[in-house]
């Protein structure tokens, strides 16, 4: 009815709920239990059965995956990953994202541009969303090492994954999942050609990591270093009317 609160699932009210978690992350957590109810009941070793199971409910909690309310307007890009803003700095495109892959389809034009680097802590989602809505149109996996993610160089060399996403009126949005010391395992959601809307869930880092956002050369970040950021609501940056014309004209 005309006037009610509705929340992000259509329902008639807005409310507290207790986040679901994703089904990557519930085998790790029952072997985590499994584990710790073999240590309490099988062995009797309360001192090690007891600290595993407490570490078991930090498993489910950082594979929780809670709902988000994403803003509706198609000039916005939203972050893409739980977490603090970084680094805010411009640099070079990664070769990934900018070179032709041999489709019809091309990437990122080369040059410098705006990158947004959110440093996620074992502490928040893990859940990565799609910053803008449209067609995917390189997902590119790259194994490397796994130095600090809030080090600058993890940008080269740890184990990374691109995404480029290609809206409608064809600006295209690149942003890169990238693993820490402790992540060892970029899981993607999605794949070439498929569709997203913004706030769709595209993939998750296991346990610490970054996540790097490009912006589109001539777009200014609407963060700041320091701030923290929430996947799918927190806006980054706005694309300016001049942008959408070209993007339409391409």
């Amino acid at each position: 009815m005309a006037g009610d609160l509705l929340d992000n699932r259509g329902r008639g009210e807005a409310r507290w709920s207790w986040p679901a978690i994703h089904p990557e992350g519930r085998k790790f957590g029952l072997i985590s239990v499994v584990v710790s109810l073999g240590f309490l009941f099988g062995l009797d070793w309360e001192i090690v059965g007891w600290p595993l199971l407490l570490l078991s409910l930090g498993v489910f909690a950082f594979f929780r995956d809670p709902e988000r309310v994403v803003p509706q307007d198609e000039r916005l890009i939203v972050a893409p990953a739980d977490g603090l803003v970084s680094q805010i700095a411009e640099v070079e495109l990664p070769n990934e994202l900018s070179i032709d892959d041999g489709t019809e389809h091309t990437g990122l034009a080369p040059g410098k541009v705006t990158r947004v680097s959110i440093f996620m802590s074992v502490f928040d989602v893990h859940i990565n969303r799609a910053p803008v809505a449209g067609t995917v149109r390189r997902v590119i996996y790259i194994p490397g090492s796994f130095v600090d993610a809030g080090l600058d160089k993890a940008s080269e060399e740890n184990e990374r994954q691109h995404i480029l996403i290609e809206r409608m009126d064809g600006v295209k949005i690149g942003f890169t999942q990238i693993a820490g010391l402790v992540a060892r395992r970029i899981v993607p959601f999605v794949k070439p050609g498929d569709t997203v809307g913004v706030g769709q869930r595209v993939g998750l880092i296991r346990f610490g990591s970054r996540v790097d956002v490009y912006l589109p050369a001539g777009t200014d970040s609407k963060v700041l270093l320091g701030q923290r950021t929430i996947a799918g609501e927190t806006v980054l940056a706005e694309i300016g009317t001049q942008k959408l014309i070209e993007g339409v004209a391409q």
